[in-house]
């Protein structure tokens, strides 16, 4: 047999007891996901910025970010609610590399399912008992997702998981926000069909169970750009895209247009310093459309302590070991410059 069993893990509900949300943690993550749906439900004229590391990599490093964002977070409340990443499942195109603090939760060491689970429920929790910010994370496993629904403030599906049906069925059940990424290959119609899905009610096989959605009228869509064929990087998040977006959800009659533009990855080709100007021209678009103002909820960021990337074993602390962050500092001015073009 090519498939060894090696143990039998907890199942959700068992990691769940065994490390409950806190009384504390519920109620600051039930305010949050009320400001969140306001911004995605047009309630609210403020931001969202789903910002934070490419991979949350080391428990020390991850919380010292957030602890700094929580502070920024004050400072802009008025006007943007800040959603950081921790972003525990890495997608590995060939199967290769770092898959993210599930996996390992010591990037050093043998994989540990076990210890990532309870590793990244920590860290969650962590960051909303002991900093007030309830995060995002991707669903890379569907059903990976009960060991952290009831932590997490947004959740992201990303390009290669967009298309896959049942991340579709089971994202029509998350209570978040929900944002569907276009697939690599740049077809918004694919994109379109999954935000339908999503807002769909549906009955299926899930974890073992038959279950019943009532469709999430806040599954909405990112835009992260495209590779073509010939691995040419190409942007989508130009006033003409956004239009354009506009327009294909007026013509599917959807609930609450909106969406998060990945201002990283084929947007900026992985050029991570391209952010802020990606984020400056998206600003600018909104203010001369008032289509593109009313669809632009906010941002997604890839943002670290410091600039760049490392490879596993590099040694600096707060870089990342995946794609390439924007620095804190250039962060930190970054959400400033946001606020004041609000």
């Amino acid at each position: 047999m090519s498939m060894n069993f090696l143990r039998k893990l907890p199942i959700p509900m068992e990691i769940k007891k065994e490390f409950p949300l806190t009384e504390k943690a519920a109620k600051i993550k039930a305010q949050r996901d009320s400001e969140i749906a306001d911004v995605f439900s047009g309630k609210s004229d403020k931001l969202v910025l789903v910002i934070g590391p490419c991979s949350a990599d080391r428990e020390d490093a991850v919380l010292d970010y957030i602890e700094r964002i929580a502070k920024v977070q004050e400072e802009v409340k008025d006007k943007i609610v800040i959603i950081p990443r921790i972003y525990t499942g890495k997608p590995r195109t060939t199967g290769e590399g770092y898959k993210g603090m599930l996996h390992q939760p010591d990037p050093d060491k043998k994989p540990d399912m076990l210890q990532g689970i309870i590793a990244i429920r920590a860290l969650h929790a962590k960051a909303i008992d002991d900093y007030g910010m309830s995060c995002a994370d991707e669903m890379l496993y569907v059903q990976n997702y009960r060991y952290l629904d009831d932590l997490l403030a947004y959740v992201a599906i990303g390009a290669r998981s967009s298309e896959n049906q049942e991340h579709r069925l089971v994202s029509s059940g998350i209570t978040v926000p929900v944002g569907m990424k276009n697939p690599t290959g740049g077809d918004l119609g694919v994109m379109m069909n999954s935000i339908v899905a999503a807002q769909s009610s549906h009955m299926f096989i899930y974890r073992g169970w038959e279950v019943e959605t009532t469709g999430n009228p806040l599954c909405h869509a990112i835009l992260r750009g495209s590779v073509d064929r010939y691995g040419t990087a190409h942007q989508n998040y130009h006033y003409e895209d956004l239009q354009q977006l506009s327009d294909m959800y007026a013509a599917r009659n959807l609930q609450n247009p909106a969406v998060i533009v990945d201002c990283n990855h084929s947007n900026s080709n992985k050029q991570y310093l391209e952010q802020v100007r990606i984020c400056n021209e998206v600003l600018h678009a909104t203010r001369h459309s008032g289509d593109i103002k009313k669809l632009v909820k906010g941002f997604m960021i890839e943002s670290y302590i410091e600039d760049g990337c490392q490879k596993i074993g590099g040694g600096v602390y707060g870089k990342s070991i995946t794609d390439p962050c924007l620095g804190w500092e250039k962060s930190r001015d970054l959400i400033y410059s946001i606020a004041e073009q609000i």
